[in-house]
């Protein structure tokens, strides 16, 4: 039976949650680096990016060949249609078999739950909606941009879903904490706990938008912003062997607690430049299974 998680009593201050929780917590730093060999026939490559802001075209590095490629939301600056149909025509130029993306908070014409509100809220003053450096112009082109999902025909796009490849259980979800008026923001507690309760027991490798807590979520402020329930539900009930995400850039990196590994994969740093190199790893292929 899958273990039942609760909200934390300290769900809303995660930095005064994780003065307790880390505590007894391992965070063991990992190496960022892109393997020179090639992949093995028993081994499935993993690809991992996040958070490139339709910023691609200034990369000073190209993206490692590989299996499956993963993107972990934030791959457009508001989600106007222009972006995604960008970002879906660089996808189709990658060589990857299987290429998985989830939305970010970035991805305003995804979350059905912003635009209702942004429409309903017509003549809003600048100071209630994001701007990122767009007029509102832009942002409501991108609040109008009807079956936006449609346009990612390059990709399988999870939302609150999986997907089986070669054999490994693979979940994604755009969801996150609070964190400024964007998209796929919920309240801290029970809000996010109810997404994180959807995630199946038993996913190889879980792509979030958000950090668990503990794990790359610390900003550059000294606070955390990582999500508590989130944590409690990998590490307790999920037990994926990674756990890839972004969101917070100055996060980027890979972390252990011992069992299962995380992995910040914001390409963008702090200063919204793209000089963060993919994070790639390799997952042994399940009995029974061949990548042909």
């Amino acid at each position: 039976m899958d273990e039942t998680i609760e909200v934390h009593p300290l769900s809303a201050s995660p930095t005064a949650a994780w003065k307790e929780i880390g505590q007894t917590q391992k965070v063991l730093k990992l190496n960022v680096k892109v393997p020179s060999a090639a992949v093995g026939f028993d081994k499935v490559r993993f690809v991992c990016m996040s958070d490139t802001h339709s910023l691609i075209r200034y990369m000073t590095f190209g993206v490692p060949d590989g299996d499956v490629f993963v993107h972990a939301g934030d791959f457009t600056r508001c989600g106007q249609k222009d972006e995604v149909v960008q970002f879906d025509a660089w996808l189709g130029t990658l060589p990857h078999k299987h290429k998985i993306v989830i939305a970010g908070n970035h991805e305003l014409s995804f979350d059905k739950r912003f635009v209702d509100k942004f429409k309903a809220k017509s003549g809003a003053d600048e100071g209630e909606v994001p701007n990122y450096g767009k007029t509102q112009d832009n942002i409501r082109d991108a609040v109008n941009t009807d079956n936006v999902k449609r346009l990612l025909t390059n990709c399988t796009y999870l939302e609150d879903s999986g997907v089986e490849v070669y054999g490994l259980k693979v979940y994604g979800t755009p969801w996150q904490p609070e964190f400024g008026n964007w998209a796929f923001n919920l309240p801290r507690g029970s809000a996010c706990l109810e997404k994180w309760d959807q995630i199946p027991a038993g996913v190889d490798v879980l792509v979030t938008h958000t950090p668990p807590l503990g794990h790359g979520d610390l900003v550059c402020s000294g606070v955390r912003a990582g999500c508590v329930e989130l944590l409690a539900t990998v590490q307790r009930r999920v037990k994926p062997k990674y756990h890839v995400f972004g969101h917070i850039h100055e996060g980027y990196g890979v972390t252990s607690d011992g069992k299962i590994i995380y992995v910040n994969a914001s390409t963008c740093d702090i200063n919204y430049f793209p000089r963060n190199l993919p994070v790639v790893f390799d997952v042994p292929l399940p009995p029974g299974y061949t990548k042909n």
